[in-house]
């Protein structure tokens, strides 16, 4: 009789065990898949943010190209008054 009982109980035991060990798999999945679900959400968004940024570029570079030759042209007069203070610096200096 005592065998009876000794092995109800372990079978009872082993059911026991068998769901808490199910719980326990079911919440670590939960975290892991929630995640995972997160970091596909926060790499969509990076794609999202490199391809603004890259159309971002492109229109900085077509405004430079479109702007570059009046660049050529600035620092020519940048020179000339350049020249025209170092004159005007030459002329404050007393001659000895």
């Amino acid at each position: 009789m005592g065998e009876l009982v000794n092995s109800g109980m372990l079978n009872v035991v082993s059911l026991a065990i068998s769901v808490v060990l199910l719980v326990v798999g079911l919440v670590v999945w939960f975290f892991v898949n929630r995640a995972s679900s997160r970091t596909n959400e926060q790499i969509e968004l990076l794609e999202t943010l490199v391809d603004l940024q890259k159309r971002q570029n492109a229109l900085l570079r077509r405004l430079c190209e479109a702007n570059e030759p009046e660049e050529k042209e600035a620092p020519k007069a940048a020179e000339e008054t350049a020249n025209s203070q170092d004159d005007d610096f030459i002329r404050l200096v007393a001659e000895r």
